[in-house]
Order: C-alpha cells, then structure tokens, then sequence
C-alpha cells in the first residue's frame, strides 16, 4: 500500500495546445506502480480552461472545488463541488472556470496515457466542431 500527502505533490502547467491557467497535479500513476489507473488533480485559474479536445480511452472526473462547465458536442453542462463527469473515449470535451476561486477536480484515466512511449491518441478537436 503506498500513502502520500496531495500537498507532497508538485503541480505542473498543463502545456498542451489550447490550455489557459491550468495545472495538473499527478496523485498516483505508472510511477508509483500503480497498473491500471492514473489518478490526477487539476486546478484551473478563473477564466481558465483546459483545451477542447478528444483522445481514444475514457475519464472520470470529480469536481472538488469552485464552479465551472463541461463541454460537449451535446452542449455545456454546469458543475459544482460533488459533482460526477464521465466522458466516454472520443468524446470532444473541455473543462472551464466560471467562477472567481480556482475550480479543482480529480480526473482518473488508464495508466498508459502516462507511460513513457507512444500514448494513447489526443486530438485538439476544434475544428472538428466547428470551434475555434
């Protein structure tokens, strides 16, 4: 059993295209041997977003702090402390802040997104949309 201190855990700037004032907090995952899942915190600065994209594998998401919306091609949702996502692989998806304090969730995904080598495929999905 491994136990660690989320305030142990540095925070890293969430770099891919298309991010604003997000960071991304990685709780447990290959490098802590953990097989099949990665368990990741996100914290995302009012007016932040993370990038509206697609990839081929699923997450889950639990929103812990502040207000915000998910988006999807099925419109946007409203999200508050407690509440669930789970958005299905391939699904075009963005998370935003809507409020005045950082908007923070816990995102699970498999493990081999964060494995050194090819990962699984991220596709900045704007245009796809019909978004910019």
């Amino acid at each position: 059993m491994l136990v660690k201190s989320i305030a142990n855990v540095p925070a890293e700037a969430v770099t891919m295209p298309g991010a604003s004032a997000v960071n991304m907090q990685m709780l447990l995952g290959p490098a802590d041997n953990c097989p099949n899942f990665a368990m990741r915190k996100f914290s995302v600065a009012p007016g932040g977003h993370t990038p509206r994209h697609q990839h081929n594998y699923e997450h889950e998401v639990l929103v812990l702090r502040g207000s915000g919306t998910a988006f999807s091609t099925a419109g946007e949702k409203r999200l508050t402390p407690g509440d669930v996502v789970y958005v299905p692989a391939n699904e075009l998806h963005q998370f935003s802040n809507t409020g005045n304090e950082p908007f923070e969730f816990i995102c699970l995904v498999p493990a081999h997104v964060h494995r050194p080598g090819p990962a699984a495929a991220v596709t900045p999905a704007a245009t796809a949309a019909g978004c910019s």
